[in-house]
């Protein structure tokens, strides 16, 4: 029988991403949720026969219950997931069915962890952060871990052109991650980290070459050093291009009113401007993507340094080739874990190369 997965919030850049990488690499017949159907005809339209349309609300529960019934695997692409709660995790745990996100918050990744133990009974293989970053930088990290006898440090940086391609939810969920400071690992405690402070220059394979990246709360601050315990710190940087991007989303973290930033209605203003602005920087910045992945400790008894990078036109559609790997690979069987996993804990260095290459992307790697 052919296999059926269920997008949620399939209409949006990322969701309609990842439906397209699936309907691309698998015979799976796949459905994207959206609250406007008539908005989503475009995106039928653009990715065939293979995808249909489901009006649904996550507010509904019974109709989600009865969507999720039908399917083999959810894929909740319904961000911010600042706002959601693991309700439909729970449900796919009840229901018997595989589920991946495109989670980007730590507040989100702790609740889905929270039900390891029911998703291991049920039997259901759950992964959380499958996009691209975080997502496809995790496995970077973890081919990186494995290079040494004991690794220490890990550094990341995530560099995005303009609006990356994806939609205003992801400005949205910039803006958010601006609110309050986060607990980072650094030399084997936690400490706290002001949002986009600590300025850094790295270097990124080209055309983005030498740019500037800031602090950010992602879920890898913490999931990583859970799922390799020798690491005493974990680094995570993001950045835009252009430049004035940074600034301006700096001049937010530290300048605005912190009271101003708690408002829903700044948050909704802040995420449209800024997607509007973006229209216009498209055209000359792209929409592309650099990540960089710096591991550092112990081999053969000396200190070494091990870099990866990977660069994609199209932050989106880079996206949708992390999540829609990994659904190929828990369609095809080639991927089976019960429990609710990082994409570190739960996708080999052998299967993430495999998904990179039949994607047609690259990595740099080298020793520092």
């Amino acid at each position: 029988m052919t296999a059926r997965v269920l997008i949620l919030g399939g209409r949006g850049r990322i969701g309609s991403s990842i439906a397209q990488d699936i309907a691309t690499y698998t015979q799976a017949e796949v459905i994207i949720t959206t609250r406007k159907p008539a908005a989503a005809i475009a995106v039928k339209q653009r990715l065939g026969s293979q995808v249909e349309i489901l009006s649904l609300d996550l507010a509904d529960i019974a109709a989600l219950n009865k969507a999720i019934a039908s399917a083999d695997l959810v894929v909740h692409s319904a961000g911010p997931f600042h706002y959601r709660d693991a309700s439909v995790l729970k449900i796919c745990i009840e229901q018997g069915v595989n589920y991946l996100d495109v989670s980007d918050h730590p507040s989100f990744t702790r609740k889905a962890l929270a039900y390891q133990s029911a998703a291991a009974e049920a039997g259901v293989t759950a992964i959380v952060n499958t996009g691209i970053f975080p997502g496809i930088s995790n496995s970077m990290v973890r081919e990186g871990v494995e290079q040494f006898d004991q690794a220490q440090r890990i550094h990341l940086s995530y560099l995005v052109s303009g609006s990356g391609g994806a939609g205003v939810t992801v400005m949205r969920t910039t803006f958010l991650g601006l609110q309050k400071p986060f607990e980072a690992w650094i030399d084997g405690k936690w400490q706290q980290i002001n949002p986009y402070s600590d300025r850094e220059t790295v270097t990124f394979p080209e055309p983005y070459g030498r740019s500037r990246v800031y602090w950010f709360n992602m879920p890898e601050t913490f999931t990583l050093p859970e799922a390799f315990p020798s690491v005493k710190t974990v680094i995570t940087k993001f950045g835009s291009r252009p430049d004035f991007y940074n600034h301006l989303t700096w001049i937010a973290a530290h300048w605005f009113p912190k009271p101003l930033m708690q408002q829903p209605s700044a948050i909704e203003f802040l995420a449209h401007v800024s997607h509007t602005m973006t229209d216009v920087t498209n055209r000359f910045s792209g929409i592309g993507v650099a990540i960089r992945s710096e591991v550092s400790g112990d081999k053969q008894g000396t200190q070494a340094r091990y870099c990866s990078t990977l660069v994609h036109e199209n932050t989106a559609i880079a996206a949708g080739c992390g999540t829609g790997s990994i659904a190929q690979f828990l369609l095809e069987g080639k991927l089976k874990k019960p429990g609710v996993w990082t994409v570190e804990q739960a996708v080999s260095t052998d299967l993430f190369h495999q998904a990179i290459a039949s994607r047609g992307m690259k990595l740099h790697q080298e020793w520092l």
